[in-house]
């Protein structure tokens, strides 16, 4: 369970729903919480237990918890996401809520979230964003959050992963355990908040959004969120679940483009008004189709890696590809391109050969040495890449041999 250990059972028999509470020194506000979420329950009608993640405060907190009526998990590995996955695998309810202890958030109001629980709904999101109906009140969050952090993230998770939330990374979300369970989440940092968005929209599991208020925390004190870095690492998260547009999408533009001006200067120079582009411009498009693959494989690499840590779900689509692009086949298609390069460049070497090895025009042999070596070293490119690749699914080709001897 994460290095947790429970200290205090709740008195809750059967509880509906587990309200569970990230705490790291919240003595300040954590009591008005828990009496809100009490509140929350009760106009609810609903059976519930408040679970207090407790991730080592010093200041009192598990007192104030114990005393109002909570249940207490410590969490004995730092960080937010540990928290609360140490809270929610705690939980007994089919329902869990999660929210920040800080009073930033309205325990009280839950009939939103409830509702769309009720509805069917697998993971429900708060949303403090006014686009999507919520409410930010002054002072609640710093201006670049609210107006650049926030909104920025949240529109290019919207584009990236193909979801309607507005509200990426509000920390209070309602989800049923079998939704949390299927998700398997593995951060540890305040990522757990966009991973979960992430994975359900991945997953396809049936998401939506209520809109909520946020309030100045009652803390007094310098809150643990560092908007710059938890900002970059959030970002940083972000697209590498999605390494399609992180390294696929812009390595096949390289790729196409630096392949057809390559063809295009082969053939003939190119003259835009009075510019000429030749050999000079053969070069950076070589450079361009290079990278372009390199890229090409990182994209390839990265879903492969993240697919077998668990970080993303299996792609069938995607497995099937790799499964046919198996190390037999990569290595005669990068033979083929070393051939086709070796060609060229023998081509280029016997015209020099023709004229005694002097006297040539040098763009003229450019213009078959450069698409030789480019052909050349594509061709070493694809034949250890398939090496390397052979090697990252080693784990998926040892599990299946063990499926397969199982099910003898």
């Amino acid at each position: 369970m994460h290095g947790c250990r429970l200290t205090m059972k709740s008195h809750f028999k059967k509880p509906s729903i587990s309200i569970v509470m990230p705490c790291l020194n919240e003595a300040a506000t954590l009591e008005r919480c828990i009496h809100k979420a009490q509140r929350g329950l009760q106009d609810a009608d609903l059976d519930g237990e408040i679970i207090i993640a407790d991730n080592g405060s010093t200041d009192g907190s598990i007192e104030i918890a114990k005393r109002s009526g909570a249940m207490i998990v410590s969490v004995l590995k730092k960080g937010y996401g540990h928290a609360l996955r140490g809270g929610i695998e705690a939980s007994s309810s089919p329902w869990i809520l999660i929210g920040d202890s800080d009073d930033s958030y309205d325990f009280s109001k839950l009939r939103g979230f409830i509702e769309k629980l009720e509805e069917g709904y697998d993971v429900v999101s708060g949303c403090r964003l006014p686009s999507g109906g919520g409410t930010i009140l002054r002072g609640a969050m710093p201006w670049k959050n609210r107006w650049i952090g926030n909104p920025g993230l949240s529109w290019l998770g919207k584009i990236l992963f193909k979801t309607e939330i507005h509200d990426f990374h509000c920390g209070m979300k309602a989800f049923t355990k079998r939704a949390y369970e299927f998700m398997d989440l593995q951060t540890t940092g305040m990522e757990f908040i966009s991973e979960m968005v992430i994975k359900s929209a991945i997953l396809k599991l049936k998401m939506t959004q209520t809109p909520i208020t946020l309030y100045p925390d009652g803390r007094g004190r310098i809150p643990h969120l560092k908007p710059w870095r938890d900002g970059w690492r959030n970002l940083r998260f972000m697209l590498i679940y999605s390494p399609r547009w992180l390294f696929f999408m812009p390595g096949l533009l390289m790729s196409l483009t630096g392949f057809l001006v390559m063809v295009k200067l082969y053939i003939s120079p190119i003259i835009i008004q009075n510019v000429m582009l030749d050999t000079g411009a053969m070069m950076i498009a070589a450079m361009a189709l290079i990278l372009g693959f390199v890229l090409t494989v990182f994209a390839v690499s990265t879903k492969i890696f993240a697919t077998l840590t668990g970080l993303m779900p299996e792609d069938p689509n995607f497995n099937k590809l790799f499964n046919y692009f198996h190390l037999e086949r990569g290595i005669l298609l990068g033979l083929f391109f070393i051939v086709g390069g070796g060609w060229l460049i023998v081509g280029a070497c016997f015209k020099w050969y023709q004229v005694h090895f002097e006297g040539l025009s040098c763009t003229e042999n450019m213009r078959q040495l450069i698409p030789g070596a480019t052909l050349t070293i594509l061709g070493i490119q694809i034949m250890f890449t398939s090496f390397f690749l052979s090697f990252l699914g080693l784990k998926t080709f040892k599990n299946s041999i063990l499926h397969s001897s199982c099910s003898l």
